[in-house]
């Protein structure tokens, strides 16, 4: 029965070598990308030496998935429970964005990029938050694919923030409780302006969406894979675009 569920879930475990078909491109794509310290470990190296080559494979996909049309991916960067985590690691994968822009930024305006983040600013440090907001300005002129990094996101601290801001605005007169609606919860999470994810992909081998977009991923297609992050290969990322194409999205109908 376990194994019918994880086939009916999308999870592989290699590339299939199957493509992707012309039309019906899914218009936002989110991945949770894990599996950077395992990797390095079966190699013998430091978590953080994983951290680094993953952040090659963000470029990687993030042209593939320009490439094909989509028209926004969210890559899910630090979560609010990364801070668990130890200090060295932390500090290493709060420099990783200031390094990654530095290097990839002007081609990523050269391909009509824009960037955006979604997440938390407080707890940042001033060097990341920088250079997140220095690519969010160059790229804001850009109209091709959104690049959105869920970078100290957390959705149940968000929903919980929605919560409050739709209790305060009744509370002041701006609402009434019976105008509080799907919509009027939506514009008041992180991921106000930005459609609802159409596909999650999740590499590593879990199987759970980790406190990630819970509300926006209601009705989204989901597809795990074995494949650690750092080894995440254009063709990986075709085929979960090709497996989504071959599913019916009913949307609780028949």
């Amino acid at each position: 029965m376990f194994e019918r569920i994880r086939s009916r879930l999308g999870r592989v475990p290699q590339h299939t070598g199957l493509g992707v078909a012309e039309g019906n491109i899914p218009r936002h794509v989110a991945i949770i990308m894990d599996g950077n310290g395992r990797w390095a470990k079966t190699r013998g190296l430091p978590r953080v030496a994983g951290h680094h080559s993953g952040m090659k494979t963000v470029k990687r996909i993030t042209m593939a998935a320009n490439e094909l049309g989509i028209e926004y991916l969210t890559l899910y960067a630090f979560s609010t429970e990364n801070w668990k985590r130890p200090k060295a690691e932390v500090e290493f994968l709060m420099k990783l964005p200031q390094e990654f822009l530095a290097i990839e930024l002007d081609e990523l305006i050269e391909n009509n990029v824009q960037v955006r983040m979604m997440g938390y600013k407080e707890e940042l440090p001033d060097y990341t938050l920088e250079a997140v907001e220095q690519a969010i300005r160059r790229t804001a002129g850009n109209t091709g694919l959104v690049l959105n990094f869920a970078l100290n996101y957390g959705s149940r601290k968000e929903m919980t923030d929605a919560v409050r801001k739709l209790c305060a605005d009744v509370r002041d007169g701006l609402i009434r409780p019976e105008d509080i609606t799907e919509q009027a919860f939506e514009a008041r999470l992180l991921s106000d302006g930005i459609p609802d994810p159409d596909l999650l992909i999740r590499t590593s081998g879990e199987l759970r969406i980790s406190n990630f977009m819970m509300w926006q991923l209601a009705y989204s297609e989901l597809w795990f894979t074995d494949v650690y992050w750092p080894e995440f290969t254009e063709a990986h990322f075709h085929e979960a675009i090709g497996e989504y194409q071959r599913r019916a999205r009913r949307y609780g109908g028949l």
